[in-house]
């Protein structure tokens, strides 16, 4: 691990000289001439007197250097039966069209502009429309309801609303429209405009004031791309809180453009001429970086996929994409291969010929179990890289440096720490863990570029829940420990919020939706092991005294209820009535103890606990599985 070894412990010892060597990747209007402004701790700023635009430095800069004609984006959608590809500078006028259409609309630098679309090369072009002009924009994935709809509406406060009429599953058209009209409703802050991607599947219904993608084209004019402060917010992405009220995360322009170009080159191996899949949502923070910005920052060419692992029409599908558009490299989550293992145990729908281009198979969004490691390295023949980060971070904080240095992988494991990222395991005291040694994984201030900056609008949330456990560091909320090798394993989560099938999703939130149903007198929801998801939220609740509820009735009425209000990416789909739930005396939910139950372990029942015939009556309905 010599080179890998030397980088790291560079990137650590002289950050600012790291990072000014980085930084010859991008494009810029102004030179950094500072790298690091660490003037007021923790609230740390990277490249702080530079200017720059990031839709340049995927876009424009690419047509400049004469590569106009070369691919930049293979939409394939499997549920629509349709493929459109884009060259670099067919996608550099549409965007600039759309960029323009949005400034007619009066929108302008640091702007908020909320996108609640399918996986369509719209969503990419508007994404892009907003850093072409400087405005900052949200997406929402099309899954969420129109309660989590409007909670970000509010947040972010935009000027215009984008959205598609509706997205489409494998078995279902999902009309989005009535969604997004029932949130704004709903929501105290009112966008101006609502511009809506009509499709043909279900078109939406305009309300006043609405326009349709084309109305706001026509006679759109060409919008060149304006100069941004590095340290600008290029857009916010919502996470969910274990309070249940949504985390803006913030990812400003120029630290992301930096790290990301960085990790195309020495994570990912991927360069311009090179073909990557990012089998993910444009709502989720992997569609952000590695299906939109990474690779076109890159100069290669992003594949936009609107289908399924499985269902689209079968296990083969991936197989298929990777062969039909020559990818190299796929990155996608465990759930997803879990899925297509379930369907095609023997992988037989994997043909190694039509799939040779591909390099190497990258997978993060939760833990990967050593079975779907070996069994996609057996399958396909490529290296398999686990790799681990977090919205927050915006790119990985841990993984197999393949463009740097090829490691060998462990199952298991993520690997190493990516060079920029201090990762430490700790004590409760603060300390350095040994090797072998379970603690909370944290990270020593300054993050690196790319990473979260703050939390939009509120600093002091941001403090609270990431910099305050264990001063100087910021706590990633996960767990794990070193190995005598210097390999990182994270064991998971350590807070509320469940990882369903690579997407963070707030315990708080759905209790909240639970405890609003009337018959409901109190509820736990907890996330358990699952084999193809990773986790799976299971409901508990406690109805009041003489509700005369059928049980069934109530438990169908709260999947229901969860599933308009948050969305199907929920997969609540199990909520039990029990007669009681155990807690400590001061009225704490013992989740953890219920969880280990439910998830085979035997969790120490804590002295505190209120009353342990409670937690005794509800051990076997939590050891049966659902």
């Amino acid at each position: 691990m010599g080179v890998y070894r030397d980088t790291y412990r560079r990137s650590l010892d002289d950050p600012e000289w790291f990072w000014r060597d980085a930084a010859a990747a991008v494009d810029w209007q102004r030179m950094p001439m500072r790298i690091l402004d660490a003037d007021r701790p923790p609230f740390y700023r990277w490249f702080p007197d530079a200017e720059l635009n990031t839709c340049h430095n995927a876009l424009d800069r690419h047509v400049l250097a004469g590569r106009g004609d070369t691919l930049a984006l293979v939409y394939d959608s499997p549920v629509t039966g349709s493929v459109r590809r884009y060259t670099f500078g067919e996608l550099r006028d549409e965007v600039a069209r759309f960029a323009g259409a949005l400034g007619r609309l009066g929108v302008g630098k640091g702007d908020r502009v909320v996108l609640y679309m399918a996986m369509v090369p719209e969503a990419v072009v508007a994404m892009l429309a907003c850093a072409r002009l400087g405005a900052v924009h949200s997406v929402v994935f099309g899954g969420f309801g129109p309660k989590e709809l409007a909670a970000r509406i509010d947040d972010a406060r935009p000027k215009v609303v984008v959205a598609t009429s509706c997205g489409i599953e494998p078995a279902r058209v999902v009309e989005y429209k009535p969604l997004l009209d029932a949130a704004l409703d709903e929501a105290a802050h009112k966008p101006e405009r609502v511009v809506l991607l009509q499709r043909e599947q279900a078109p939406g219904r305009l309300r006043e004031g609405d326009l349709t993608w084309e109305d706001a084209l026509q006679d759109a004019p060409w919008a060149g791309c304006v100069p941004v402060g590095a340290t600008d917010p290029l857009y916010i992405l919502y996470t969910s809180g274990t309070t249940g009220r949504p985390k803006g995360i913030v990812r400003d322009n120029g630290g992301h453009a930096v790290a990301l170009a960085w990790s195309m080159a020495n994570i990912f191996d991927c360069g311009a001429g090179d073909v990557f899949w990012a089998a993910s949502d444009v709502g989720w923070v992997v569609g952000h970086s590695y299906i939109v910005y990474a690779p076109l920052l890159a100069g290669a060419t992003t594949v936009l996929y609107e289908g399924k692992p499985v269902g689209t029409p079968d296990a083969g599908a991936f197989w298929r994409v990777v062969a039909d558009h020559g990818v190299n490299v796929l990155f996608t989550a465990p759930t997803a291969i879990r899925a297509i293992r379930k369907e095609d145990p023997e992988g037989a729908r994997i043909d190694r010929e039509r799939t040779k281009t591909l390099r190497a198979l990258f997978l993060a969004g939760e833990r990967l179990d050593p079975q779907t490691y070996e069994w996609a390295g057996e399958r396909l023949g490529v290296p398999v890289i686990d790799n681990w980060w977090q919205t927050e971070t915006g790119w990985p904080i841990a993984a197999n440096p393949r463009g740097l240095e090829a490691l060998p992988t462990k199952p298991g494991s993520p690997s190493v720490p990516v060079p920029g990222f201090d990762v430490r395991v700790v004590r409760p005291d603060g300390s350095d863990a040994p090797a072998g040694t379970d603690g909370p994984i944290v990270i020593r201030l300054p993050l690196p570029p790319g990473c979260l900056p703050t939390l939009w609008g509120d600093d002091e949330r941001y403090t609270g829940s990431y910099l305050s456990a264990f001063p100087g560091c910021y706590l990633t909320g996960d767990g794990g420990r070193f190995d005598e090798d210097g390999y990182l394993y994270v064991m998971g989560r350590t807070d509320d919020v469940i990882n369903v099938a690579g997407h963070r999703l707030s315990t708080g939130a759905m209790e909240e939706v639970l405890s609003g149903h009337p018959a409901v007198a109190e509820c736990a929801v907890i996330g358990v092991a699952d084999e193809l998801k990773g986790q799976v939220p299971r409901g508990f609740v406690v109805l009041k005294a003489g509700a005369g509820a059928d049980h069934d009735t109530v438990a169908a009425e709260l999947v229901q209820l969860v599933r308009d209000r948050i969305g199907a990416v929920a997969s609540l789909r199990s909520v039990q009535v029990v007669a009681g739930l155990p807690k400590t005396r001061s009225g704490k939910i013992l989740r953890r103890t219920m969880r280990g139950i439910a998830d085979g372990r035997e969790e120490p029942v804590p002295s505190t606990i209120e009353d342990p015939a409670v937690l005794d009556a509800l051990r076997p309905i939590l050891e049966r599985p659902r």
